[in-house]
């Protein structure tokens, strides 16, 4: 007689297994559809950065002017997730989700166009409108299909297309640079989008979260302009920063008197009354600072062990491929587990693997481990288990929404960590010392990120608050 495993039993005739994970079969054409379109949001942004110093030379600029070929795309991209957001918790996942698309691919089709560099930046700016939705959106529409149980599978399974393009990007974006054209980095867009989109006509779902009243333009442009306001300030730090804060501050502050009032707001301010979500937006913005650790760690290498650009590289590449390993484990174990105890482990490998780091700056091997334990950390915080929370904690017609408001925080932070870093290296006169003293702050960081995670709901008190 066969033994059964009483933990593991076999799939239903309406399941199957993805990667280790057991989904019900509808599920599966919704998840090769989203996570196809998050990886090629994602892959936009890695895959430029080798291809830089062409457009330099195709476009006559010089760093300064580069610089904004990412810091447009953020600004864009952070702008456009509150929008896109909340209208897809007012007309539905898939028209929206279409549209994201959409804009993305016209966006690339102008970057490949592109004649000078001013056009250029507007054609990043309006590929980043797209994918500012692309992320958020396909979280809420992965909520509305797979049931709680099975949602953290789920969440990891495309999460970790994000992760895969992020590790994949880079290299992807130097080959085509090398060998044909930095053109050839926006080409693959096109086919990739028209993809998404004929598939997502059939497989997403086309309900529409009852949601009525005006659309809240108050509060939506208030609340642009108070990111844009504070993300530019970050972004240029100077004589400029304080002013463009308070400003920030004065338009985040209009923007509660609006939603105050508003029939429908774009933002919920009782998201923030929840305990639960005061955690994870609080923990999301200290993932998204210690992110900023990764983009230092080829120039740590390179100043501390004179390795070649390459083979720095290679090694920051070995800590992506092991949170892109990671993150559907990661995501199976919050169905298991609960989000408290990813959450925790997954801070305290991080703060281990960066401080493994700092220590072990002039040691290859070292600097290896410290790759793996770290990358490995970083797998269990990235993708999916905040959006996990978020997804069950609010309801059908705020889950973009409070989505968004997730990637809205990672970025501030991502931003917050870069700058950070850059400081700390800066105010040192020797880079080694500065980079040690980087990582350990990191590793402090992550230390913080672990306590708040304790304050998590359990397992059975997430369950039972569904």
């Amino acid at each position: 007689m066969a033994v059964t495993d009483s933990l593991h039993p076999p799939p239903s005739s309406t399941e199957t297994t993805v990667a280790g994970h057991r989904l019900d079969r509808s599920t599966v054409p919704l998840l090769v559809t989203l996570g196809l379109g998050v990886f090629a949001g994602a892959l936009d942004l890695g895959v430029l950065s080798p291809a830089l110093p062409a457009l330099g030379r195709a476009f006559g600029v010089g760093p300064g002017a580069l610089a904004w070929v990412f810091t447009l795309y953020l600004l864009a991209n952070i702008a456009s997730i509150p929008v896109m957001t909340k209208l897809a918790d007012r007309n539905g996942r898939r028209p929206v989700y279409i549209a994201c698309v959409a804009i993305f691919a016209v966006g690339s089709i102008g970057a490949i166009s592109a004649r000078t560099f001013p056009f250029f930046l507007v054609a990043r700016a309006i590929q980043a409108a797209g994918a500012g939705g692309i992320f958020p959106v396909a979280t809420a529409a992965i909520a509305d299909r797979v049931p709680p149980e099975r949602r953290g599978a789920a969440l990891g399974l495309v999460a970790a297309t994000w992760g895969l393009a992020a590790v994949i990007g880079p290299s992807l974006g130097g080959v085509l640079t090398h060998f044909l054209s930095w053109h050839w980095i926006f080409a693959a867009n096109i086919p990739l989008a028209a993809v998404v989109i004929f598939l997502a006509r059939t497989t997403l779902p086309v309900s529409v979260a009852n949601v009525r009243g005006p659309l809240d333009v108050g509060g939506i442009v208030t609340l642009t302009l108070g990111l844009l306001a504070i993300m530019v300030g970050l972004t240029h730090l100077g004589l400029m920063a304080l002013p463009l804060f308070a400003l920030g501050a004065a338009l985040f502050a209009a923007f509660v008197a609006v939603e105050r009032t508003a029939l429908e707001p774009v933002i919920r301010l009782g998201l923030f009354a929840q305990r639960q979500l005061q955690i994870t937006y609080g923990l999301e913005i200290l993932i998204g600072i210690l992110e900023g650790a990764l983009f230092f760690i080829p120039a740590a290498l390179v100043a501390a062990q004179h390795m070649t650009y390459a083979a720095a590289g290679a090694i920051a590449a070995l800590g992506a491929f092991m949170f892109v390993a990671v993150i559907p484990g990661a995501g199976r174990a919050l169905d298991i587990f609960g989000s408290r105890i990813v959450l925790t482990i997954g801070t305290l490998l991080t703060a281990a693997g960066l401080a493994m780091f700092a220590v072990g700056l002039y040691s290859l091997w070292i600097s290896l481990t410290a790759m793996v334990v770290a990358g490995t950390g970083f797998g269990a915080l990235l993708g999916a288990p905040t959006r996990y929370i978020v997804t069950n904690s609010v309801t059908a017609d705020q889950r973009a929404s409070a989505v968004g408001l997730l990637s809205i925080f990672l970025i501030i932070g991502q931003i917050v960590g870069g700058s950070l870093a850059g400081g700390i290296v800066a105010a040192h006169a020797v880079d080694t010392q500065g980079y040690q003293t980087a990582y350990f702050a990191f590793s402090a960081l992550a230390i913080v990120a672990a306590a708040l995670a304790l304050a998590l709901k359990s397992r059975a008190a997430e369950r039972s608050a569904r």
